[in-house]
């Protein structure tokens, strides 16, 4: 049972983001939105780059993050 009050499950958490999932290399309670800086919170989230390894909160995010690159910006 997962025990919300336990400090490792507090604060920033690192990841490593694969195509269709990713592995927890720091335990936390979220990551930040490449594109936006907003918190996400770890069981929200849905969207990423495994090719980037960085991680946005909603599909318009990930969507201008995507076009920003393909502009070279």
């Amino acid at each position: 049972m997962l025990n919300r009050s336990n400090d490792s499950f507090s604060g920033l958490a690192k990841l490593e983001y694969g195509d269709s999932e990713f592995m927890v290399i720091k335990p936390g309670a979220h990551v930040l939105c490449a594109e936006t800086g907003k918190q996400i919170q770890l069981h929200n989230l849905s969207y990423w780059s495994a090719e980037l390894q960085e991680a946005y909160i909603n599909a318009d995010a990930a969507t201008t993050r995507w076009k920003t690159m393909q502009d070279g910006s």
